[in-house]
């Protein structure tokens, strides 16, 4: 018995030190904000920093609190109006364009609010018994990660907000990387057979309710890039015409692009003959070995046909990434953007980290799932239609926040995230 609580008691302060190190790592992140950085956001996909430092922890009073005291009385009313997201059952919210309009509360009493619910949640937690922990425990867990989830929205959304600025301003001004040689891209083989795909619903280790339940799948024979498509090939793509041939594009990329006057990734911009791109450490001239970012499905699907490929099915990339045991970048290294591929892999360079990658698959719920009970039903599910699953983790995911089975989701005109392109293509 004695074991048994002791045991008991490793995995509560385990689970709170996690809690502490993440709110703390989301407070760190701001910390090159100025005052007037906290309210903007620019784009109607963009939030503004003060609203996730409060939409995080007004996660943890709804959904951790509110479960361990039915009679919790919430630290101010009307923050559940103000930074509830999405979530319907948990009552109305500010409609996403009006996050911007909140002058108030003041960024100060948003941080008093972080640090109350900060200080609430570990008490509560500490006083629970072994029986109430283990009931309340996947919710934790859950919030810890979703706070992960909004420290790359969080950087996606400054670097958007500070792109729009005039005066470009620089969030990282340590931003630099090492001299790297591009290494040469080959193609490697997977086999056609049966693969096992996901996460076993009964495991102990965290995972999202979308990547359960493990289950067969079977693969054709493929091909898959051992680097991700670099922005020299990109430019290639864009200077022999790829943003004015009809016959490359999906017809829905095509109108959206001649809506939006794309001509290149986002964030880039000519000078001369000379690219320059956007970076969280302000404009910088476009590094040609490093791997192309922030490009729609629409985009990568184009780019893909006109080399004479393909985009992975999530299939295909989970059993790649399966094969290879080297990490890149995440947010932990402090870079913050994709470098050049180096040497340090054995099939598939940055496939774990650097940059989220297009899949051809459409999210939709695997084989036998289920989704998040608690209050929490509305986290993954509702979100199961027009969107396409990214895979791999990114240069601004935590490293402890990503697996290999982490399936990413976006709509396929959107580009302010971290997403890049990993090319397949079949095996006759």
């Amino acid at each position: 018995m004695g074991l048994t609580k002791d045991h008991s008691h490793y995995q509560k302060q385990t689970i709170i030190e996690q809690f502490l190190t993440v709110r703390k790592m989301t407070e760190e992140l701001t910390r090159p904000l100025v005052y007037e950085d906290f309210v903007i956001a620019v784009t109607e996909d963009t939030s503004p920093p003060k609203w996730h430092l409060a939409h995080t922890s007004w996660f943890f009073e709804n959904f951790v609190l509110r479960r361990i005291r039915k009679s919790y009385e919430p630290y101010r009313a009307e923050y559940s109006f103000l930074f509830n997201s999405y979530y319907r059952s948990s009552g109305k919210y500010l409609p996403k364009i009006k996050r911007n309009s909140l002058s108030r509360p003041s960024v100060s009493e948003i941080m008093d609010y972080r640090h109350a619910i900060t200080q609430a949640v570990v008490a509560q937690v500490e006083a629970l018994d072994e029986v109430r922990f283990n009931e309340i425990r996947s919710c934790i867990e859950l919030g810890i990660n979703h706070e992960q989830q909004h420290q790359e929205l969080l950087l996606m959304d400054i670097k958007r907000n500070f792109f729009e600025n005039p005066l470009r301003p620089k969030y990282n001004p340590e931003h630099s990387h090492g001299s790297y040689v591009s290494a040469e891209m080959v193609w490697q083989n997977i086999p056609s057979g049966i693969v096992k795909i996901g996460v076993d619903k009964k495991t102990t280790e965290f995972a999202y309710d979308n990547e359960k339940d493990i289950h067969n799948q079977w693969i054709e024979s493929c091909m898959l890039s051992s680097h991700l498509v670099t922005n020299d090939e990109y430019v290639a793509f864009i200077e022999e015409g790829g943003y004015e041939n009809p016959m490359l594009w999906l017809s829905d990329g095509w109108d959206l692009k001649e809506k939006e006057n794309w001509k290149h990734p986002l964030y880039w911009e000519k000078d001369g003959q000379k690219w320059w791109t956007f970076t969280l450490g302000g404009m910088m001239p476009l590094d040609l070995a490093a791997p192309v970012v922030h490009v729609s499905y629409y985009e990568a699907m184009a780019f893909a046909k006109w080399k004479g490929a393909r985009l992975p099915t999530e299939y295909e990339w989970e059993t790649a990434a399966k094969m290879e045991k080297s990490d890149c970048s995440f947010l932990d290294q402090g870079y913050f953007e994709p470098e050049p591929a180096f040497e340090d892999h054995e099939f598939f360079s940055q496939i774990h980290g650097c940059l989220w990658e297009w899949t051809s698959s459409a999210y939709l719920p695997y084989p036998r799932y289920e989704k998040f009970q608690a209050g929490l039903s509305e986290y993954n599910e509702k979100f199961m239609c027009n969107q396409f699953v990214l895979r791999g983790g990114s240069c601004v995911t935590p490293k402890s926040h990503y697996r290999p089975t982490y399936r990413n989701f976006y709509y396929p005109h959107m580009r302010w995230q971290y997403s890049g392109i990993r090319l397949a293509k079949d095996l006759a």
